[in-house]
């Protein structure tokens, strides 16, 4: 029979895994940090060289101002949302069809939303805002 003394002769059975645990959680630091700073690679590609070219067919713009009171007037005649419909389904039947609009700044999002909303229903597919560039600071 073994008795227990205070000598230990024998080889520790245990692995003291905190330094390991240490060492971990420095490297997870350590990537963290830097995985942002990586930048991805780009690829270089030698894209062809071509001549520029004139667009040969012009977009028919048709221009639409919405006032702060919300009225509409289209291509210089006051109009209302009816007879905008009808006439934005009549010019958006040809492919080169641009509707600009412009719109003051007082006027509602809701407003703005609605005509958007009409020249969908209506077949209108290119559709720009008008704005004046901000004077510089």
């Amino acid at each position: 029979m073994q008795s227990k003394s205070g000598s230990d002769d024998g080889m520790m059975a245990e692995l003291n895994v905190t330094p390991l645990v240490d060492v971990m959680l420095v490297l997870l630091v350590i990537f963290i940090v830097t995985a942002p700073m990586i930048v991805p690679q780009s690829m270089k590609v030698n894209l062809p060289k071509t001549q520029a070219v004139a667009q040969q067919d012009q977009a028919k713009n048709a221009q639409l101002v919405v006032e702060a009171s919300g009225q509409l007037t289209f291509q210089g005649n006051a109009i209302n949302d009816q007879q905008l419909a009808s006439e934005l389904k009549q010019q958006s039947s040809t492919p080169q069809f641009q509707l600009q609009v412009s719109a003051d700044k007082a006027v509602p999002y809701g407003r703005v939303a609605e005509i958007m909303a009409i020249a969908q229903a209506n077949g209108v597919t290119k559709m720009s805002f008008v704005s004046v560039p901000a004077k510089g600071k």
